[in-house]
């Protein structure tokens, strides 16, 4: 009976990654703008999947199905952009992060709590989600606007001194994992929660802010990333043409701005397919709601995202700066040269810059130009730190959180103050 149940754990582990079995992942360097473009023109053709994002001074991460991987060598020759091979065999490399991961991760924390060794699962998320809020009622509310796709519930906190009642306080809007296998990015959410009101440091941040944490804001892609589809990106949602067989939106494709015009793709199948409307996913209709009823005072809006090392900005859709360009750059160069004093070697320079100059490609209905479209002068896309070179892997290693999510909320404070300075209601004064 043992030796049944450790066959059936062993078959188990193995199978958790079958659906990777025979994929390859490159490094792509591209060093001109027109390869960079050219890169950018062979993601829907060869269906290919960008992990860390390419630019002209970086290399890039992609993931090559089986039958799409001796077109795409062929199409990087012919372009003549450097490529060598990352991970041989996914699925084994997967099998890897897996024991990586348990080697450092400590102890269970205890039920509420926040351990910055592991990646956590949702119903841990939400666990401190919930004990925040009930912990410090006098400072923070708890919110459940709506229920995902599969009945799971969208939470996030409302973080006020004051009941978001102050109106000379501005307010900054932290959103994650609206791309679910982005792993890094809800322990960035919930550490600024922990510097807000566990263990504050900055002051200023709770007497002049007012902040809205939404820290997993697709949680059945995230829950199904977790348990064994681990590259899953979009929402699961099946209410679109072909649905049962290819469930899920790209959420940061199906917000209201230039919609499905560009960087999209039709295919319901497609990492890219931006549903059959705007706003067709719930998740998507939480965080545009949000912005509405906060723009009167939010100055900043920060989406997070993995990986790259970039702080970026719009207009993501043509690459033309908006006129608030000169505002755009000057904070997220603050933040990325405070996040820099704190950089480890392996990781790449962070750059700022508009999204489709710096990343090569545009894309439509994205999340960042949506906010700015709406009023926000301040919107910014966070692409977080790893897969660098050297490293394999496709999870960042657990032993890399704790500094991520600590640098990173140093640019946060920057960019906060930053905002405030030119768009609180004492600009120029802070």
């Amino acid at each position: 009976m043992k030796a049944l149940v450790l066959l059936c754990l062993v078959s188990s582990i193995f199978a958790k990654h079958e659906e990777y079995k025979g994929w390859k992942s490159y490094y792509v360097a591209p060093s001109t703008t027109g390869q960079l473009e050219s890169l950018g023109s062979m993601i829907p053709s060869l269906d290919l999947d960008f992990l860390s994002q390419a630019s002209t001074d970086r290399e890039g991460l992609v993931l090559v199905k089986p039958e799409h991987q001796v077109n795409f060598i062929k199409a990087l020759e012919s372009e003549d952009i450097q490529y060598w091979l990352h991970v041989d065999d996914v699925k084994a490399q997967l099998d890897l992060d897996d024991e990586d991961m348990e080697t450092h991760s400590k102890s269970t924390p205890p039920k509420g709590e926040m351990a910055y060794d592991r990646y956590q699962r949702l119903e841990v998320i939400y666990a401190y989600l919930d004990r925040i809020a009930e912990q410090y009622p006098n400072l923070v509310k708890l919110e459940t606007p709506a229920h995902s796709f599969e009945g799971r519930p969208i939470k996030y906190l409302k973080i006020s001194s004051t009941n978001f009642e102050d109106e000379s306080k501005s307010i900054v809007f932290i959103e994650a994992a609206i791309h679910a296998r982005e792993w890094i990015t809800p322990p960035v959410a919930t550490y600024a929660i922990h510097k807000l009101v566990e263990n504050v440091t900055n002051a200023d941040m709770i007497e002049k802010f007012d902040w809205i944490i939404l820290p997993v804001a697709n949680p059945d892609g995230y829950a199904i990333t977790h348990n064994g589809t681990r590259f899953w990106r979009k929402t699961r949602s099946t209410d679109h043409e072909d649905g049962e067989r290819c469930p899920g939106v790209d959420g940061n494709r199906n917000f209201d701005f230039v919609w499905n015009t560009i960087g999209v793709s039709s295919d319901p199948c497609a990492n890219t397919y931006p549903g059959r409307k705007v706003f067709s996913e719930v998740e998507t209709r939480v965080i545009r709601d949000i912005l509405h009823e906060n723009l009167n005072r939010m100055v900043m809006y920060l989406s997070m995202h993995s990986y790259g090392s970039m702080v970026l900005y719009s207009w993501g859709h043509d690459g033309s700066l908006s006129n608030y360009a000169f505002a755009q750059q000057t904070t997220a160069v603050n933040m990325i040269t405070a996040i820099q004093v704190k950089k480890l070697p392996e990781f790449p320079n962070y750059t700022a810059g508009n999204s489709k100059l710096v990343v090569g490609y545009a894309i439509s209905g994205s999340s960042q130009d949506y906010a700015h479209y709406i009023g926000l002068p301040l919107a910014f896309t966070y692409e977080l730190p790893g897969l660098g070179r050297g490293l394999l892997g496709f999870s960042l290693s657990a032993r890399y959180i704790s500094h991520v999510v600590d640098e990173t909320w140093d640019g946060i404070v920057v960019g906060a103050r930053r905002a405030r300075q030119l768009y609180g209601p004492d600009p120029l004064k802070y």
